[in-house]
């Protein structure tokens, strides 16, 4: 029995070594594949009797290791959509239903991949080398909110910008305590109406007294004239009376024309507002200077010449669809030839209580299991969460040297196998010509 037990105990390291062949094969051929994940491969002893005095050959099986929550090497990328996750967590993707590539049918199983060499197809989606199409969670773009609940296929639709009318000017600067004698004092900026056409609003600053400045407001292509209005900007707890320190805006009063001054309350924006009408009607801007009794936007301190440090306002003309691009934090960003941005979703990161029991559907994508834990999205760098690194691609956690070193040991093992099975046919050839 000892023979036939030889023998079966070798076939089966024989097929064992196989698998371990496989695995190996498997690694080294996807070396460069990009997000591929490896495995390794452990043996297990099948024991059928053993006692004190007796022991049953018995037999031996390869384990399959995987090694998901090994991370490979990242490196930077060409393609500006590119994305690598640096620690643990995969990319959720779909798959298009029954394998129809270009439809926008997916299919409700939901994957998992490391693999994050996207582009965008012709239909707007980011997709993969793999063909797996990048998941996110919408952002609604009136309030910016980042819907966490749904979690969807993103497509970026290469739309116009439609014109935003300036509702808001921000200015930066500090007046001068004691402004040069006959040196003009204005600032500049342009200003959009609902047609997204552009207008230039320009700020003239007079000194009144000590601490206390006029600004003039003018657009020549106002309609009802350039002319929109004066108001009294007063500094310092002195001139405007209210508790602010020296320096800081402490009221806006004596408003005319269109412009109005916000009331004084300590630590509230400090804001003038006024009504342009550039031919579609009237259009109110507020001109924010800052904050009352606080060192930010307008301020007046010792010099005796003007310095702008930013005007900027809110609006935009129309713009054209230009590029895609990732931030970061994942959030998926439109760009138009308009200078303005869109973010149109946010791209979470998945992880797992056990990422190696994933069922692997191929080297680069994954499905849950029971035993890998149900998926938890999370935004990137947060709760356990990798962080991405865009422009980037995470390569093979496969090494090479590794690799063929368990190619020769395997060889070496199935060699002997092998010899063990001959060896104990010859025996049994020798034990039944004893019969002749």
């Amino acid at each position: 029995m000892s023979l036939f037990g030889a023998m079966s105990t070798a076939i089966s390291g024989l097929s064992a070594q196989s698998d371990a062949f496989g695995n190996i094969s498997d690694n080294i051929a996807n070396s460069q594949t990009v997000g591929f994940k490896g495995t390794s491969t452990s043996f297990e002893d099948l024991l059928t009797s053993s006692t004190a005095t007796d022991n049953q050959p018995g037999s031996v099986r390869a384990m399959a290791n995987y090694q998901n929550n090994v991370q490979g090497a990242i490196a930077q990328s060409s393609n500006p959509l590119a994305m690598a996750i640096s620690g643990q967590g995969f990319f959720p993707v779909s798959q298009v239903a029954n394998g129809q590539v270009g439809t926008t049918n997916f299919s409700p199983q939901q994957y998992y991949t490391r693999a994050g060499d996207f582009k965008m197809n012709n239909s707007g989606y980011l997709v993969n080398s793999d063909g797996g199409y990048l998941n996110g969670w919408p952002i609604d773009q009136s309030t910016g909110a980042v819907d966490s609940t749904k979690l969807q296929p993103i497509q970026v639709t290469q739309s116009v910008y439609n014109p935003v009318a300036t509702t808001k000017v921000n200015l930066a600067a500090n007046l001068p305590a004691t402004p040069a004698a006959n040196t003009p004092i204005s600032s500049q900026v342009s200003v959009f109406d609902t047609l997204g056409t552009s207008h230039v609003l320009t700020l003239n600053w007079t000194q009144n007294a000590t601490d206390s400045w006029t600004v003039a407001v003018s657009s020549p292509d106002d309609i009802n004239g350039a002319a929109l209005g004066t108001a009294t900007v007063n500094f310092g707890p002195t001139t405007s009376g209210n508790p602010v320190p020296d320096g800081t805006v402490g009221s806006i009063t004596n408003g005319t024309g269109t412009l109005s001054g916000a009331a004084y309350n300590a630590g509230s924006p400090a804001a003038l507002n006024f009504t342009s009408d550039f031919g579609s009607g009237p259009q109110t801007i507020a001109l924010d200077v800052g904050t009352y009794g606080q060192a930010s936007g307008l301020t007046q301190y010792a010099g005796t010449a003007y310095q702008l440090e930013g005007i900027t306002q809110n609006g935009a003309p129309q713009g054209s669809f230009s590029s895609v691009s990732i931030s970061s934090a994942g959030n998926i960003q439109v760009n138009y030839d308009n200078g303005q941005v869109r973010n149109v979703a946010q791209v979470p990161v998945t992880v797992f209580a056990d990422p190696n029991a994933l069922q692997r559907q191929n080297g680069s994508a994954f499905t849950a299991t029971i035993a890998s834990g149900d998926p938890l999205n999370q935004p990137a760098g947060s709760s356990g969460a990798g962080s991405l690194v865009t422009g980037s691609l995470e390569s093979s956690n496969v090494d090479i040297a590794t690799q063929f070193s368990n190619l020769i040991v395997a060889q070496q093992a199935y060699s002997a196998n092998a010899k063990i099975v001959t060896t104990a046919d010859q025996l049994l050839q020798t034990t039944l010509s004893m019969k002749q």
